[in-house]
């Protein structure tokens, strides 16, 4: 689903998963908070949008890219149900 929404690769990246919550909004989970500026555009193009993250923490870009492969990887690879979080 992240594909088929037109965003930048940096934001894909910190995307873990985008699906259809209850209320027909969008649900985006996001390993760590998006900052607001990636949100705003992320609603620029879509109506309903629900913001989750897997982690509560702020981190910086610069942290970001620096563990961001690690991270993924580690999701990618483990099962992890984020419905219950």
């Amino acid at each position: 689903m992240v594909n088929h929404l037109d965003l930048s690769i940096n934001l894909r990246e910190k995307i873990y998963d985008i699906k259809e919550s209850r209320n027909n909004f969008l649900k985006i989970i996001s390993y760590f908070p998006l900052s607001d500026d990636e949100k705003q555009f992320i609603l620029k193009n879509l109506k309903s949008v629900e913001f989750r993250s897997i982690f509560s923490d702020h981190i910086s870009e610069e942290e970001w890219n620096k563990t961001k492969h690690q991270i993924i990887k580690r999701f990618q690879n483990e099962l992890f149900d984020i419905d219950s979080a």
